[in-house]
This record gives C-alpha cells, structure tokens and sequence, in this order.
C-alpha cells in the first residue's frame, strides 16, 4: 500500500473518531475512555453485574444497603467475584426480611459502607456496570457513595439487562429476573439475595449479548447507545461538595 493509500485511512480513522467524540461528548460523556469501549465487540467488553439489597425500597427515605454483590466478566467469563454484608446501622423492616431473608442479626458484626463501598470502587475499575432494573441499585450505591464523600468514575457506563430484555424478548409479559431466566433455560439456584441474583443476571446477560449480535448489534457502542442508563448525582449536605462532583 503506497503513502498515499496510508494517509487517506489515517484520515478516515480520525474522521471517524470525531464523530464518535461529537456524539458522546454531546452526551456528557468523556471520550477518552469511550473510543476503547465502543470499538471493541460488546461480548468482549469487561462488566460488573452488581446487586444490592436493602431495608426498603427508598434511598431519600432513608432505607440503605444491607448486602452487595458483584461479579466480574470478561469475554462471557466469570473474572472475579465480590459478596458483603453491610451494617445499615438501623434495623431491617420485617417486610425487607421477607423479601431477602437478611435478619438483623446476620449483620449486626457486618462492615458498615464506610469500610465496604471503596473496595466495591476499587473491585469496579474501569469497567462497565450493569445490572437488571440497575437505576434502583445505582441509586443505592451513588446516595451511599455520597455520604461517605466518593462516587463513581464520571467515565463508567452502566447498562440495564431489563432494557435488553424488553428489547430482545418482548414476548415475555413480565421482565422479571426469573420469568426471563425460565424463557431462556437459564437454571435458577436462588432469588432475592444479592449474589444469586447477580449469578442469575450474568447468564442473561450473556444470553442478550448474543441474541443482539444476532441482530447486529455487536458492538459496545451499539449496545450503550441504546441500553444505557444514567448515573444519578446526589448532593450531601454534610459532605464537601467538591469530593463529590
């Protein structure tokens, strides 16, 4: 290939780059990271799919974390795994008990988030996160990221198997972790604690991956321009504002 064949394909290549950086820049999103996200394959992509449990259902009302657990993939392989109890410092509802069979006394001696959450950063890296309904997980860890004064990397995307779902089998009337994994015969072990179901999530997600490359939807900038979700920001009044933003 001549000079003159090299220097056009150059050309092409950042051609393409700044299209690439006009749009996610446009997106808020920093493209420094992205362009090494977004050309690769999405099956290759690395991700953490992360749970949480909890005292209830509203972070502003007061509820935290009682247990998180993640587990990192890496080409459709499990890389690593994360598991911890958290201390709330409250008591569980009995209606939260029921739900994930985490009693009081399972957690009393556990780590509080002070201790745990900047492992769980630490554990995340640069990967992607992702998760099934992730919006109500993320907005556990970013309110309690928040309190101890941290947050997540500006540059990590987060993605949702529920918008994979809705998208790839929308015969399904319900989206439920378990409805989606008996459609696809994924064996269910456990439900509603926070390692089980990221267990289960990972088989589905690499399930949805491949039914989208099906699709031609094959690489991570294909798959986060259409089932990302945002990461929420939250302002703590009694933490410094400029650790947090």
């Amino acid at each position: 290939m001549t000079k003159t064949n090299f220097a056009f394909l150059d050309a092409l290549t950042r051609i393409a780059e700044l299209k690439i950086e006009q749009l996610f820049n446009g997106m808020g999103i920093n493209c420094e990271i992205e362009k090494g996200y977004f050309i690769m394959n999405a099956k290759q992509t690395e991700y953490v799919v992360f749970d949480v449990e909890t005292t209830g259902l509203s972070v502003l009302g007061g509820d935290r974390m009682v247990e998180i657990a993640a587990i990192k993939v890496k080409e459709k392989k499990i890389v690593d795994t994360f598991e911890s109890f958290i201390n709330p410092q409250r008591l569980i509802p009995i209606e939260a008990q029921r739900v994930n069979n985490i009693t009081d006394d399972m957690i009393k001696d556990a780590p509080t988030r002070e201790e745990i959450l900047p492992k769980i950063l630490d554990f995340i890296g640069g990967a992607c996160l992702a998760g099934h309904n992730v919006k109500f997980d993320l907005n556990f860890l970013c309110y309690e990221l928040a309190l101890i004064g941290r947050k997540l990397n500006d540059d990590t995307p987060a993605i949702d198997t529920l918008k994979l779902a809705k998208k790839f089998l929308p015969q399904l009337t319900s989206h439920r972790l378990s409805n989606i994994a008996h459609f696809l015969g994924v064996k269910i072990e456990e439900t509603h604690r926070a390692l089980a179901d990221v267990e289960l999530t990972v088989a589905i997600l690499n399930h949805l991956l491949n039914i989208a490359e099906d699709q031609k939807i094959e690489t991570f900038k294909d798959v986060f321009k259409e089932f990302s979700v945002e990461k929420p920001k939250f302002k703590i009044k009694a933490v410094e504002q400029a650790t947090l933003f």
